[in-house]
């Protein structure tokens, strides 16, 4: 019997609630160096926006001792027009038409005419483009970041979230003909496993409540995961479920990321039955909670909840159990019959989505429908001995009492 055991069943009390979101955002990149400044360009204007050299740095060359032949060569030079480049750092700009310095044309010569810049976009507008474009490439990567920190890849976790009301409405939509068309025929590649029924126990009651049904579990749990669908199905059946939310289990264990619900926040209210789900453990990773396998703490059962587990998941009842240990998940329907381990595998949900899932709860001939619909068959088979075979329209159904019948319950 495929079942998950956790260390302990005992643990410290953890508030409720799903995994914390990741805060978004990486810190800020240190600014880079000053560029260092190039020498002065010789004979020219110290050109605009260039750095200052720093002290100690190189010095242009005078040519105040030049001999006089050099400076006759010197000036029998032909002259440019245009400042000389400014050696190791940025390019100067061209001197002014007005400004002062620089080399000047000799007399006699037209004065070169400037060459009109080449039309296009302006230095503003490309200024602003390229700001825009900064703007477009920052808003683009603060998308990816907060979409990704959601996703269960960047998590290493997937975070419990509100069920979607279409995935509520499925599990509680499934038609009664489905119910009756499936039976107990779960797939054999399910490799099914049914409930144990247990005798001669009086009615279980918590809380002053009777009669009860507890469920004990962990949302990093696959066969949780697994039974979950089974257990929601069938309860409402008998009642109404309000704050069920959709998660998934360990991305690290068999069958990973099984997608699942919670009931850590749902709430179940029925005339017929008391539900009391425990979730020992939740999904985050937390390697020093040595109490739930590697993972954080959630639920604490109550005194009386952990009576009945050390009392009933125990070899004297359950024949593959281990003394000292319970396995997830562990059922208790009313002292009428005992679920431990999945009805069915987990790889049957693998690759779903919890839409795909509830969306098929409507169709008989879908495996996975067949292996949830008929884990309810017999849960809801279960209910219906420990609430005298109320309501009548669920118990009398062809579904429910093909349960009951493979069951052997009286």
């Amino acid at each position: 019997m495929a079942e998950d055991q956790p260390k302990g069943a005992s643990g410290g009390s953890t508030p409720k609630g799903g995994g914390s979101t990741p805060t978004s955002g990486g810190a800020t990149p240190k600014g880079g160096a000053t560029p260092k400044g190039g020498n002065t360009p010789k004979g020219g204007n110290t050109p605009k926006g260039g750095n200052t050299p720093k002290p100690g740095g190189s010095t242009a060359k005078s040519t105040s001792g030049q001999s006089a032949k050099d400076r006759s060569r010197a000036q029998s030079r032909p002259v440019t027009g245009k400042p000389a480049a400014a050696k190791g750092g940025n390019t100067p700009k061209p001197a002014a038409k007005s400004g002062g310095g620089g080399n000047k044309p000799r007399p006699g010569r037209p004065t070169p005419t400037p060459t009109k810049p080449p039309r296009g976009p302006s230095g503003t507008l490309i200024a602003w483009g390229a700001v825009g474009l900064v703007i477009v490439v920052i808003a683009v990567l603060v998308i990816v970041k907060l979409t990704s920190s959601s996703t269960p890849s960047g998590l290493g976790y997937t975070p419990a979230t509100p069920a979607p009301p279409a995935v509520v409405q499925g599990i509680t939509g499934v038609p009664a003909s489905v119910f009756n068309t499936v039976g107990v025929n779960i797939p054999s590649q399910a490799t099914p496993n049914p409930p144990t029924v247990i005798s001669g126990q009086p009615a279980l009651t918590l809380d002053g409540k009777t009669p009860a049904m507890l469920y004990y579990g962990a949302e990093w749990c696959p066969y949780c995961a697994a039974e979950r669908w089974g257990i929601a199905v069938a309860l409402a059946r008998f009642g109404t479920w309000s704050g069920l939310q959709v998660t998934a289990s360990s991305h690290t264990d068999v069958y990973p990321a099984t997608p699942t619900l919670t009931f850590a926040k749902a709430t179940f209210t029925s005339p017929y039955l008391s539900f009391f789900p425990i979730e020992f453990c939740t999904n985050i990773p937390d390697s020093s909670d040595t109490t739930c396998n590697g993972y954080k703490s959630l639920d604490t059962p109550t005194a009386e909840e952990q009576a009945v587990l050390d009392k009933y998941a125990t070899p004297q009842y359950l024949p593959n159990a281990t003394q000292g240990q319970i396995g997830y998940p562990f059922i208790d329907i009313g002292n009428k019959a005992l679920i431990s381990g999945a009805t069915y595998s987990p790889q049957m949900l693998s690759g779903l989505t919890h839409e795909d899932i509830a969306g098929n709860l409507n169709d008989p001939t879908n495996s996975v429908t067949q292996s949830i619909v008929g884990t309810a068959n017999y849960i809801s088979a279960a209910v219906c001995a420990s609430t005298n075979q109320q309501p009548s329209d669920v118990c009398t159904s062809s579904g429910v009492k093909a349960a009951a019948k493979a069951l052997k319950l009286g």
